[in-house]
């Protein structure tokens, strides 16, 4: 069945509490100063029941402009609005500003209920059907039904029940399959349950038992208890008007205007990107970087507003800007803000959440209102690429696109699936996704560090791939890079050999003279295969270019030579023939001596203790006691 919240709006004592009594048979002032003054200060909430069976939630908002909060606090929630005029005042000033609220916040449903209609006579309440009709042309009132009735004597009453009735058939209904989102707009505690939070639940579904948490201080909550409408629920819907009883939670740990929402669905943000859109008449013109009151859900954030394209706006321009907030909260893309002058405290527009958790932005860059205006309009799936697009450094997951983009894990999933299929991004494993712009700007980075290195060592394998790893993400450690590499190698742009990382058509090229120097260095290592010279003496006895031989050395290195410590090195071939040597002796006599092999090679015990070290660390060899074994 679907849900529905209807509410009152009007300027003060034009009848809206009187009005819900009569609909509903409920009272919805409870404070004894209500009761007292005859005014509502706070939110009223209640519920009846339609002709067709459906069960509406009521709210009934405070007209006087001391409390426009309180009444920021209640219209959110509203899919239906009965704008209220008394008959014998007409439109009143915050009449006015009620109607600028509801017009911003893009309520699309609503009646006029002119109020107090016997205290007039039929001439005078033509009257002010005419002006009421000046008044909401333009805004989404400008077809509404005008209905008139006097709540005391029961007039029109009937007739408007069931126009309300029909108009919640046209609504549409909210989404039960979105993370969950609720505002909260109340916090008490009853004795023997504890802590109770109501709200209307924009998105989503919550159910008993289920873990929450509340934004934006990501504190974790268990759900105890659920009621709707007064009576205890095991799930409450998107569009239901809900009071849950919370485990373990204080009431001093929450304030008003915190979300309760799906654990890890929202990013507490303190920056938003937006387009603002300015009132007809406003007092006074908007200049960068002033203050102002944003008002979003049940909450009032302070913020300094950033005019990307301009210094100051004056009245009915739709301008992008950003909101540097002093405190953080938690909003979604195509939320709708309210936006009140610090000082005076007066509404000045209302603003339509572009991004909700943007990066920083320079002033007057062509770049970012281009960016804006794309995204301002874009698909789900043209949002999700730009998260990507934007966080790609960070490889983020896919919990945290999710989290960015307010949608659940498995949308997300889908999303992706056509990005992918269209080039657009690329998975790194299972879990993790760059853009294709970010993988082709690391591209070009890799090739530029490998090719530079090639150029400079034209006889190196390759630069070591820890290097390279350092240069291109210096400060991150995740293994998630290694992946993205390995993505690299796959598509054949750089090539792994050992420690070593190189461009995938890079090859080593000797010249005569790089092939000279390599015959003599093998000549020289293998004239006494296990007394070889220090390498710093046979580049005094060589004819050519250190440089060259250097090159050359570093080019054979591993493949050729072999590097037994810092001072010995032997030729492959005297190195192959040691370990075939040794194995023949330890197979025959079960173990062999340093002395032993010492004698065996006829060399030194310096350079019989390298190689059996070496030996040890490539695990062919074993210590035990002064003997070795093979491995």
């Amino acid at each position: 069945m679907k849900n529905v919240v209807i509410g009152t709006s009007g300027h003060i004592d034009h009848g809206k509490t009187t009005l819900i009594r009569a609909l509903t048979g409920h009272e919805t002032d409870r404070l004894n100063e209500e009761k007292k003054r005859g005014i509502s200060i706070e939110l009223g909430f209640t519920y009846f029941d339609l002709p067709s069976g459906k069960r509406a939630g009521i709210i009934d908002v405070p007209g006087h402009e001391k409390f426009i909060r309180n009444m920021l606090t209640g219209v959110g929630g509203m899919d239906i609005v009965m704008l209220v005029v008394a008959a014998d005042e007409g439109v009143m000033p915050q009449t006015k500003e009620h109607l600028d609220i509801l017009s911003l916040l893009k309520i699309k449903k609503g009646i006029i209920v002119i109020t107090k209609s016997t205290l007039v006579d039929d001439e005078w309440l033509e009257l002010i059907k005419e002006d009421i009709k000046e008044k909401v042309k333009g805004t989404f009132l400008e077809n509404a039904e005008m209905i008139a009735v006097d709540s005391v004597k029961g007039v029109g009453i009937d007739n408007l029940v069931k126009k309300i009735d029909v108009l919640t058939d046209e609504t549409e209904s909210r989404d039960i399959n979105a993370p969950v989102r609720m505002p909260i707009d109340r916090i008490f505690t009853i004795t023997g349950f504890g802590t109770v939070v109501t709200g209307t639940l924009m998105e989503g579904q919550i159910s008993v038992e289920d873990t929450l948490e509340i934004l934006p201080d990501k504190v974790k909550v268990r759900i105890r208890n659920i009621q709707v409408h007064g009576k205890s629920v095991d799930i409450a819907y998107a569009g239901q008007r809900v009071a849950i009883n919370l485990a373990n939670t204080k009431k001093e740990d929450i304030e008003r205007g915190q979300i309760l929402a799906q654990i890890n669905s929202m990013e507490p943000t303190m920056m938003i990107d937006a387009k603002l859109s300015l009132l007809k008449d406003l007092s006074k013109p908007i200049k960068n970087r002033d203050r102002v009151r944003i008002y979003h859900g049940a909450s009032e954030i302070l913020a300094r507003v950033t005019l990307l394209n301009q210094e100051e706006a004056s009245t009915d321009e739709n301008i992008y800007v950003q909101f540097r907030l002093e405190e953080p909260t938690t909003v979604k893309k195509g939320d709708h803000l309210v936006i009140r002058y610090y000082s005076p405290m007066e509404t000045l527009g209302g603003a339509v959440v572009i991004d909700a958790n943007p990066k920083k932005h320079k002033r007057f860059d062509e770049d970012v209102l281009k960016d804006l205006a794309i995204r301002e309009e874009g698909s789900p799936e043209e949002i999700v690429e730009k998260q990507i697009d934007i966080h790609s450094s960070e490889f983020p997951d896919l919990a945290l696109i999710a989290k960015l983009t307010s949608q659940q894990v498995n949308n997300v999933k889908e999303i992706l699936s056509n990005l992918i299929n269209e080039n657009k991004v690329f998975m790194l494993g299972n879990d993790n996704v760059i853009h294709t712009k970010y993988y082709e700007k690391v591209k070009e980075e890799l090739t530029f560090i490998l090719k530079s290195y090639h150029n400079n060592n034209p006889l190196k394998t390759g630069m070591l791939k820890e290097e390279v790893r350092s240069k291109l993400f210096p400060k991150i450690k995740s293994k998630i890079v290694d992946t993205l590499i390995d993505t690299f190698v796959k598509n054949q742009v750089v090539k792994i050999q050992g420690k070593f990382m190189s461009l995938y058509e890079f090859n080593i090229i000797f010249t005569p003279t790089h092939e000279k120097i390599k015959a003599q260095l093998e000549e020289i290592y293998l004239r006494e295969p296990y007394s070889t010279p220090r390498f710093e003496d046979v580049i005094q006895n060589m004819q050519f270019k250190k440089v060259d031989i250097e090159q050359v050395f570093d080019a054979i290195l591993g493949d050729t030579l072999v590097k037994l410590n810092q001072e010995i090195i032997l030729h492959v071939k005297a190195y192959e023939d040691a370990k075939l040597k040794l194995a023949d002796y330890i197979n025959k006599t079960g173990s062999i001596t340093l002395s032993e092999f010492r004698d065996m090679l006829n060399t030194s015990r310096k350079y019989a203790v390298a190689l059996l070290e070496y030996f040890d660390n490539e695990r062919f060899t074993k210590r035990i006691d002064e003997k070795r074994i093979l491995y």
